[in-house]
């Protein structure tokens, strides 16, 4: 069982690193090591005072920003449940999901306070601002009195706040640390319990492993109220003493490759579809180009292009990076190949919420080709096959990132959490000698050929959507023939003048080539034009389900 604790990291930081910025706004207003320190403190009398105990939860809901970071840093290490709740909710199941975990403070952004309504909050005794941390509303007057005169009740405690004078909570590792509702892909989300020591341990791995030193900068443009984002852009940088921007409007790939330019941050975090796109709009009309695919055929001078090529892309996203980490969804397996191809230092890592989040990793010049990394160093993972080399199977795991379960929901903690521990992901692959993982798709998704073969559509998916305008595809299986419903590159066609009219035809076309890639069992044979962008999580996942029959 790991011994390092998360709040043993946070006290280690801002005492080591007191007078270096640690979180600023892009544009905007940043903070100190010292001056988060002083926040969080102001925080904890206000908790205090709110009769906030340890394990009691605290629900925050709102837009990336340093203040965001230090609410949940303030409720983790008073040893209070911090439930981090995604801005892009409906209002009602915002207000669902702070009644469920029982919260009995909220920390919310004003816009979004506008859409709430209190009187549907029972169990929340009291509501702060989190631009500002001034009172809302409230049962508690004592409070409202408090908030009012923060300042000066923090000064007098406080008179000279010292390095030596950090010390928070002393809660166990075992103690629940975070709330994390997913956005569920069926019914209702679920309330992942993630533990102290899950964090302690991605924490850990992360400052062991991935290339960052003290006083690097980061950029964090991911949801922080989702795991990854959170671990990887805000809670390893901000332990290791780096400093992070945080852009705090919803990122574009333009705000975020102008971010990168500006900053230059020395390791990147991204999700596919942001790479993706680059990709399908910068390199892909240069290397698709008559002329471009002869030369790279020629020894000697393809290496010259591809260097030209690598060098562009690297300088687009700052050119000051050691490596680039991609995971939160599977990666387009052409892009994944083109990369490898110029020698790009990227890597595609594997998580889920409920290991917060890291399952396996590798740096990006040990990687294989299609793999996941590999185990990190405080889990046990197999493939649940005969021959988990070869033979695909779940992936199953256990050890100190898993999730305690998920809150209030034993039946749903039972069915991914065994007798023995091992936890089972839904997820799909094969693992060779080295322990690379390679992930064939969700068990959910699988699809069944007509003779009785497995398919996974992401992987016919992943060739669809590289296709001349084409931004993004679902395949379902329709009396035991695969259908692609394609949702149309709208901006594309309106620059190269291309009716509604020429799709079907041109969509014809680009079928039978995708089909000439793929073995005859995975051929599609109808694509189906879906005029809208199909519904998605916060993460940006496709919501299958709501396309499958």
């Amino acid at each position: 069982m790991i011994k390092e604790r998360l709040i043993g990291y946070i006290e280690d930081s801002i005492k080591k690193n007191w007078d270096i910025e640690a979180l600023s706004n892009y544009g905007g207003e940043g903070y100190t090591y010292k001056e988060i320190a002083g926040n969080m403190l102001r925080l904890h009398l206000i908790f205090e005072k709110a009769g906030i105990g340890q394990g009691d939860k605290v629900s925050l809901i709102g837009k990336n920003s340093a203040h965001w970071c230090i609410v949940y840093l303030a409720t983790v290490a008073y040893g209070a449940v911090i439930v981090p709740i995604l801005p892009d909710f409906k209002p009602e199941d915002l207000m669902n999901i702070v009644n469920h975990s029982d919260s009995k403070l909220l920390v919310v952004d004003k816009s979004i306070m506008e859409t709430l309504d209190y009187s549907k909050m029972p169990a929340v005794n009291n509501i702060l601002y989190a631009e500002d941390f001034s009172y809302v509303d409230g049962r508690d007057e004592n409070v409202k009195m408090l908030v009012g005169d923060i300042d000066r009740v923090y000064s007098e405690k406080y008179p000279a706040l010292k390095p030596e004078m950090i010390k928070f909570s002393d809660i166990d590792n075992e103690e629940v640390a975070v709330i994390s509702y997913t956005s569920g892909t069926t019914g209702f989300s679920k309330g992942v319990m993630v533990p102290h020591r899950s964090l302690a341990a991605n924490v850990r791995f992360a400052q062991n492993n991935m290339p960052l030193e003290p006083g690097d900068d980061i950029v964090s443009f991911l949801p922080l109220a989702h795991t990854y984002g959170c671990a990887f852009e805000f809670l390893f940088p901000f332990t290791y003493g780096c400093h992070i921007t945080i852009l705090t409007k919803t990122p574009s790939p333009q705000i975020i490759l102008q971010a990168f330019k500006e900053i230059r941050p020395r390791l990147i975090l991204s999700v596919p579809l942001v790479i993706e796109k680059v990709y399908k709009k910068q390199m892909l009309p240069v290397i698709s180009k008559p002329v471009m695919k002869i030369l790279l055929a020629i020894p000697g001078i393809n290496r010259v292009l591809m260097n030209k090529i690598k060098k562009k892309l690297y300088e687009s996203f700052g050119g000051n990076f050691h490596e680039m980490v991609i995971g939160g969804a599977a990666f387009n397996a052409d892009v994944e190949k083109f990369f490898k191809k110029i020698k790009f230092p990227f890597t595609v890592g594997y998580g889920m919420t409920e290991c917060g989040p890291l399952i396996s990793y590798a740096s990006w010049d040990t990687t294989r080709l299609g793999a996941s990394g590999r185990p990190v160093d405080t889990l046990e993972v197999t493939i649940d096959s005969a021959d988990p080399g070869k033979e695909v199977g779940e992936i199953i795991l256990r050890g100190d990132n898993v999730m305690l379960g998920y809150y209030k929901n034993e039946k749903a903690t039972k069915e991914v959490i065994d007798e023995n521990g091992w936890m089972h992901t839904g997820d799909l692959g094969i693992m060779d000698r080295e322990g690379n993982i390679f992930i064939k798709g969700r068990s959910k998704s699988l699809l069944l050929g007509p003779s009785g073969k497995n398919i996974y559509p992401e992987e016919i998916e992943s060739i669809i959507n590289n296709q001349y305008l084409i931004a993004e595809s679902v395949v379902v299986s329709e009396d035991n023939k695969l259908v692609a419903l394609v949702y149309p590159d709208f901006e594309q066609m309106k620059k190269d003048d291309i009716g509604e009219d020429q799709l079907e035809q041109i969509y014809e076309q680009t079928r039978k080539e995708v089909n000439e890639r793929l073995p005859a069992y995975m051929n599609v044979t109808k694509f189906r034009i879906h005029n809208e962008e199909f519904a998605k999580t916060p993460k940006r996942s496709i919501k299958r389900f709501l396309y499958t029959q």
